[in-house]
């Protein structure tokens, strides 16, 4: 215990019982995958996983990489760091485990989600979207490729005041990425599966490919039971059209300026088809994202693509002068107004995987690990992925007294944005770090046999 903790005042013994208490709750998060790597590999390599798992979430922010002997300063202690990163690398080169034990980890989590969800009597979504990890410093590690660089487009933004920047697309050397969240109208999402490729070399492959595959998998376990949203990356007639052969119910945004055939069968732009008509109904929504109320309108019409013979919906959402419509290409049936507002609702609940990339890539580094293997290498980026998931079980309303608490004594902020973020994963993982620095515990007694 920190001595400024050493008093046996009821603050401290809280403390102390909270500390216990979240150090459990990661053990139980953590039990049915230690138990099933247990059967692979040592007792010892499992206590490193369990411990490296707690390392990244009280070490690891914007100022520290998931370097492997940063971390194994933390798994061990400064002066005993080589040992401590030996330990991280003999776990990760193990040939007796692969990175797919934590892949169906996590998709055994999402079908008990997909489960309680149903039960609940509540849609499920399934959030889609595409990202990469850029490696600009790095040329010589495994299953590098060219990926257009978000940090440069983001960059080279026009600003008042400044000259206009060169807009060629930048590219660097990275991995290609696309992940699946699962969530409910409300509530903190759960990460159902991560996905890593290269465009080029051993590991080629390319985007469409990777994305069946998962869409084939998604329906495979979950059947219809699974409203599926995709931004405009994936618009277009060959994810329309696969959709619909494998009976996929989907909300996809379309692009304005792409075509669709109206009940008059003739082909419009998307934008021309709904144009002049009047909206069904306006309404106050609530903006998540600039937090604000702003009035909406919607409309639907029904269109078929130009390549697919199914009739389909289009959605539109007017969210008022000066800012551009949405465009939501669905198969769920339309019949008033509030199915209407119900597909609008179920897109925009695709932020929570925007908030995904942007905590993933700033506070859990996953860009900056530099391990030369491609297998090695998506383990650390699974491994460290547990962590951002556990923190998501963190955000679940039955542990709202907890995560106040923790808020409110290990991290506390005065400021309005900080009190009321729906989702404060930075905050909480802070508080989590500082409460466990401070009242250290063993993490967990594991009771495994040795499996050698």
């Amino acid at each position: 215990m920190h001595p400024q903790y050493s008093t046996n005042s009821p603050e401290t013994q809280i403390s102390s019982q909270m500390a216990e208490q979240t150090q459990k709750k990661l053990a139980l998060f953590l039990a049915p995958l230690l138990v099933t790597l247990n059967q692979h590999i040592d007792k010892r390599l499992v206590l490193t996983f369990a411990h490296l798992v707690e390392v990244i979430i009280l070490f690891r922010d914007r100022c520290h990489a998931l370097l492997l002997s940063e971390l194994g300063g933390y798994l061990a202690s400064p002066n005993h760091a080589p040992a401590g990163t030996k330990r991280i690398s003999n776990l990760l080169r193990s040939k007796k485990w692969s990175s797919s034990l934590l892949e169906q980890f996590f998709w055994d989590q999402a079908a008990v989600f997909v489960k309680q969800t149903q039960e609940k009597g509540e849609d499920v979504l399934g959030v889609w979207d595409e990202s990469v990890l850029e490696k600009p410093e790095s040329i010589a590690l495994e299953g590098l490729s060219p990926v257009r660089s978000s940090k440069s487009k983001r960059l080279n933004r026009i600003k008042k005041g400044y000259y206009r920047p060169p807009s060629a697309p930048t590219f660097v050397p990275g991995m290609h990425w696309v992940a699946v969240l699962l969530c409910g109208r409300q509530g903190p999402p759960l990460l159902a599966h991560m996905r890593w490729w290269a465009s080029r070399g051993v590991f080629s492959s390319n985007a469409r490919q990777e994305e069946l595959w998962l869409l084939n998998r998604c329906m495979h376990l979950w059947g219809h039971r699974v409203l599926h949203i995709f931004d405009r990356g994936f618009a277009g007639g060959l994810w329309v059209t696969e959709c619909l052969e494998l009976s996929v119910r989907f909300i996809l945004r379309w692009t304005k300026t792409y075509q669709l055939i109206d009940q008059k069968n003739s082909k419009k732009k998307a934008w021309m088809i709904t144009r002049g008509k009047k909206s069904w109904a306006q309404r106050q929504v609530w903006d998540a994202r600039r937090h604000c109320w702003f009035q909406a309108g919607v409309l639907a019409v029904p269109v078929r693509h130009p390549e697919a013979h199914a009739w389909l919906w289009l959605v539109v959402s007017r969210p008022g002068k000066g800012q551009p419509p949405w465009y939501l290409l669905t198969n769920e049936d339309i019949t008033n107004e509030e199915d209407a507002w119900r597909v609008v609702f179920a897109y925009a609940r695709r932020w929570q995987i925007e908030m995904a990339w942007r905590y993933n890539k700033s506070e859990l580094g996953f860009e900056s690990p530099r391990l030369w293997s491609w297998e090695n290498r998506v383990k650390l980026l699974l491994i460290a992925t547990l962590a951002f998931a556990f923190l998501l079980t963190l955000l679940d309303e039955r542990e709202t007294m907890l995560r106040e608490w923790l808020l409110d004594t290990w991290c506390h902020r005065t400021g309005k944005r900080c009190r009321e973020a729906a989702a404060p994963l930075y905050r909480l993982r802070e508080a989590l770090s500082r409460l466990w620095l401070a009242f250290p515990l063993s993490l967990m007694s594991l009771p495994f046999q040795n499996s050698g």
